[in-house]
């Protein structure tokens, strides 16, 4: 026993085992399998990242040093200014407007039949890439309602409630008794009861003359009234027609205003009749006779989605259609954890349907919110592709946000110090969203 025991203390310890992870693998194997993914995150991340710190402090040529004057210039040029408050509006409202839409659209859903379907509708463009949103969108905010799908709703709309004239481009043509005024027309002389006036304009393509427009005739003349005509003075083929006079091929202008004006006051007004003929009472003698503006009105064209004032919304719109599926998504998979009998307790004490959703259901689903806000802050803080695609030449500078900056300085204009002061700053800004969200998403799983 004793000999067996001095064996034993004379022994050589056996050589410790190598430590294995928590997973069962060896540091060795996992420190092999990590190298090919830690080198292309130095390659790719951490080496750009470095090299744009140290060339944003150079200048123009890269071969001297700048020192802070690149950083400087963030605060001083006013494309980047610019640049950096339209980042600030998106970062207010973009990131906001899709997580609200987002809450709404999967609280809905869980109530509607084919809440299914609909969600694939709503998350279906983020299968679209940023180019091809960009380029259906800038055909959507077209200015021309024919074209843009929204001025087309708009025009609607609005020649619903005002419609527009149908002879915007009607006037007098030669030897006419009509002279312009105002916007208008009005005629160079004063008008008599019983003499029949002639009120002849051109300028309308025959397609476009109003669809209730019939053969004008040429007015007779009615004791005590003023009577006359207004009409398209034009017939198709050379030397066809008399000047001046109601031809059996011409077309009354329906539906045109006509006012008597004496001392500067409208004493009688009249509208055309489909073959242009009109009658004015007898208190029109010796007033001349005018064609409102309001006649010769353009159409309405729609709203300038894409101009200096509009077109960082429009923008901010498109991004919204994009990503508040991804939002509902998210969201969606919060509510479907919710603890259902919190809501039904609460319905049951009497709270009405908007009173859980705004006092049970948006607080239990913060954490959510805030996650998806915060990341869709990330996302806008680097918004690039939306905003070089849509807007045309004349209002990208009116679009412009810091992402976009940095590829103008970078590329268009040849300053690379100032575009790596753009991606260090952008970095930045960054970086205190990034590690609010990650400090968010450890404590919740701590939870």
């Amino acid at each position: 026993m004793t000999s067996a025991t001095a064996a034993g203390a004379s022994a050589a310890p056996a050589a410790p085992k190598s430590r294995k992870s928590v997973t069962g693998t060896r540091k060795t194997v996992a420190a092999l399998f990590l190298l090919p993914a830690l080198v292309l995150l130095g390659a790719l991340v951490v080496y750009p990242i470095g090299y744009s710190v140290v060339r944003s402090f150079g200048d123009a040529s890269g071969d001297g040093f700048a020192g802070f004057d690149n950083y400087k210039a963030l605060f001083t040029d006013d494309g980047i200014r610019t640049a950096l408050k339209n980042n600030i509006i998106w970062v207010v409202f973009a990131p906001t407007v899709s997580t609200a839409l987002g809450l709404v659209f999967a609280v809905l859903t869980e109530r509607v039949r084919w809440g299914t379907a609909f969600k694939l509708v709503v998350f279906m463009p983020m299968a679209i890439s940023m180019l091809a949103a960009g380029i259906i969108f800038r055909l959507v905010y077209d200015q021309d309602p024919d074209k843009g799908v929204a001025n087309a709703v708009w025009v609607g709309i609005h020649d619903t409630f005002a419609q527009s004239s149908a002879f915007p481009k009607a006037h007098p043509g030669r030897e006419s008794p009509l002279t312009a005024q105002g916007g208008g027309f009005i005629t160079r002389t004063a008008v008599h009861t019983g003499r029949p006036v002639a009120l002849p304009l051109v300028g309308v393509a025959p397609d476009q003359m109003p669809s209730g427009a019939k053969k004008a005739v040429q007015a007779e003349p009615e004791p005590g009234r003023i009577t006359g005509t207004t009409w398209q003075d034009f017939t198709r083929g050379k030397g066809v027609g008399r000047l001046g006079a109601v031809d059996p091929s011409e077309l009354g202008y329906a539906g045109m205003r006509i006012e008597a004006v004496k001392d500067g006051r409208v004493v009688a007004s009249a509208e055309a009749a489909a073959d242009g003929t009109f009658t004015l009472p007898a208190r029109a003698d010796g007033a001349r006779l005018r064609l409102p503006a309001g006649n010769f009105k353009e159409p309405y064209n729609g709203v300038d989605w894409l101009g200096p004032s509009l077109v960082t919304p429009a923008i901010i719109g498109a991004y919204v259609w994009m990503w508040a599926g991804f939002a509902m998504v998210l969201i969606a998979a919060g509510l479907a954890g919710l603890p259902r009998e919190l809501l039904e307790a609460a319905r049951v004490d009497g709270a009405n349907e908007w009173q859980v959703f705004r006092r049970v259901t948006v607080p239990l689903l913060a954490p959510v919110l805030a996650v998806v806000t915060v990341t869709l802050m990330i996302n806008v803080l680097k918004i690039f592709d939306l905003v070089f695609i849509i807007p045309p030449g004349s209002s990208q500078d009116d679009a412009n946000v810091l992402a976009l900056e940095l590829y103008r300085k970078g590329f268009s204009e040849d300053r690379p110090g100032i575009a790596s002061a753009i991606a260090v700053f952008l970095l930045l800004l960054v970086i205190p969203v990034m590690a609010f969200n990650i400090r968010r998403l450890r404590r919740e799983v701590r939870r």
